[in-house]
């Protein structure tokens, strides 16, 4: 079973004090469950490299690693996984590549999408953008209703991603949510490992 409950997505130009990979190391310290390795402002080379490093770090610790849209550095690294867009390759020609036993999840605005990201195979869905945020900000939201539909229908895991932090895990109580994915909310802080404890007992408590 795969714990997506605090569920970290890296941005290696947040934190300056640290780099990514010690920032991960905090944070998984500190209570994150699964991380994805996202690095939208690299070229392919510098992705590998901070892949590898990060693979160190989650291997070391026994915690899964996503890979954002790049299944060849997935399959390099040896990654658990991959996390695919709308725009990016199908779920299914994914799922031919990486095997019936990694994991693969995939963002989802819509009934629509989700129900093809299940039918192609999907591990888990990423439902979002869930509010504005400053990572993502020309993001498709979700609305309230397409939300509910997908909670309902859907069998496998959901993560809520998208302006997901301290203030709006509680908005989740009553649904069947299985992971919170955010990047600032740990990364941005000067005390990762407390600032993730803190998350963690908020999505505990919640």
């Amino acid at each position: 079973m795969i714990d997506y409950s605090l569920y970290l997505c890296t941005d290696s130009n947040i934190n300056k004090d640290y780099d990514i990979a010690e920032c991960v190391r905090q944070a998984i310290i500190g209570g994150v469950t699964i991380v994805q390795v996202r690095e939208k402002t690299k070229n392919t080379d510098e992705f590998y490299l901070i892949a590898k490093k990060i693979k160190a770090i989650t291997d070391n610790y026994n915690v899964p690693l996503i890979v954002n849209d790049n299944i060849d550095v997935a399959l390099k690294i040896n990654a658990d996984g991959v996390h695919i867009g709308q725009d990016d390759i199908s779920c299914l020609e994914a799922r031919k590549i990486l095997g019936e036993n990694k994991i693969i999840g995939v963002t989802v605005t819509t009934l629509a999408e989700a129900k093809i990201a299940i039918e192609q195979g999907a591990t888990y869905l990423g439902v979002g953008a869930i509010y504005k945020s400053k990572t993502k900000p020309d993001a498709k939201i979700v609305s309230p209703d397409e939300f509910n539909k997908i909670i309902n229908y859907s069998k496998i895991p959901i993560v809520v991603i998208g302006g997901i932090n301290e203030s709006t895990i509680s908005n989740f109580k009553n649904y069947n949510i299985s992971g919170y994915a955010m990047i600032r909310p740990i990364l941005a802080k000067s005390n990762i490992i407390d600032s993730t404890k803190k998350i963690k007992n908020i999505i505990i408590s919640n």
